[in-house]
């Protein structure tokens, strides 16, 4: 393996945020362990070297890995010393006051104080954890970061220029086949001129230029189009700023052979330009399939 591993070790105070601080990490592109005892990382090292398959990793070890304090960055130097591995400790904090405020919000007790006052579990977790955050690389105080300001901080300090974060999904189907659970954008066109109902297109799809030119040069598809581009360019950004990692855009016709595809070829080429686009045709296919069937 020639590719050097990243390794981050979310750790932290209990209720500062590791869990959007994971999730950000996937997002990133990250493998992501919860709760990995620090015993255990010698060993999974050894794993991750003998797979050559990961490049970037992120553990989160907290007050569950009763091990954690005294052993933690011992951990780090033993395997730091294997070399090609760039390993860092990402700290999260926040106030007493702030903490305090969590736990009375989510009803929760603190690990370190199950029967007793919760800042009496915060003070005895601060001085735990004293020697960690002295030498973690990056503390990030969430006291006034709501969660999605603590993944655009993440991504500031964390992604790097081959990864994109934030993507779109575009997919044609056909309504008579159901629609996409997992859309966030649903458009309908089957108001535009549809090219089944010409004997020479039937039997193709929006993938054939024929079809696509077809779909076109017909004046609505032209008004459509330029209208909900527009749209598009309007408020993706706005759901990239709110810490989205994909927007999926799903574009129906009837039977999702045509129209749809035709306008998502259109679409992706113009957002391509803009963001990363994956393009599904999720329901080209189903007419044929069922005529085999029969």
């Amino acid at each position: 393996m020639t590719n050097e591993i990243h390794l981050v070790i979310i750790t932290g105070m209990s209720g500062a945020g590791k869990t959007v601080a994971m999730q950000s990490f996937e997002d990133l592109g990250y493998f992501c362990i919860d709760n990995m005892p620090p015993s255990l990382l010698p060993k999974f090292w050894d794993l991750v070297r003998e797979s050559g398959k990961l490049s970037k990793i992120a553990l989160v070890m907290d007050l569950r890995s009763r091990a954690f304090y005294d052993e933690i960055v011992r951990m780090l130097n033993d395997v730091a010393v294997h070399g090609m591995m760039n390993a860092q400790v990402l700290f999260l904090d926040a106030s007493d006051e702030e903490l305090v405020s969590r736990y009375k919000e989510t009803r929760r007790a603190h690990p370190l104080a199950r029967n007793g006052r919760v800042m009496e579990g915060i003070q005895r977790e601060r001085t735990l954890l004293a020697p960690i955050r002295q030498a973690a690389q990056l503390v990030i105080d969430t006291t006034k970061l709501s969660p999605r300001k603590l993944r655009e901080e993440i991504f500031h300090n964390y992604e790097t220029e081959e990864v994109h974060v934030f993507h779109i999904d575009l997919m044609s189907f056909g309504f008579k086949y159901g629609l996409p659970i997992d859309a966030d954008i649903v458009m309908d066109v089957r108001f535009l001129p549809n090219p089944y109902y010409l004997p020479e297109l039937r039997e193709l799809t929006g993938k054939d230029q024929s079809v696509y030119d077809y779909v076109m040069s017909q004046p609505q598809t032209e008004e459509f189009y330029e209208r909900f581009i527009g749209l598009l360019k309007t408020i993706v950004p706005g759901y990239k700023k709110e810490g989205k990692s994909n927007l999926t855009i799903a574009i129906g016709c009837t039977g999702g052979q045509h129209r749809s595809v035709a306008i998502v070829r259109r679409i992706a080429r113009a957002l391509g330009d803009m963001y990363p686009v994956n393009v599904t045709h999720r329901d080209i296919e189903k007419r044929k399939e069922s005529a085999n069937r029969s």
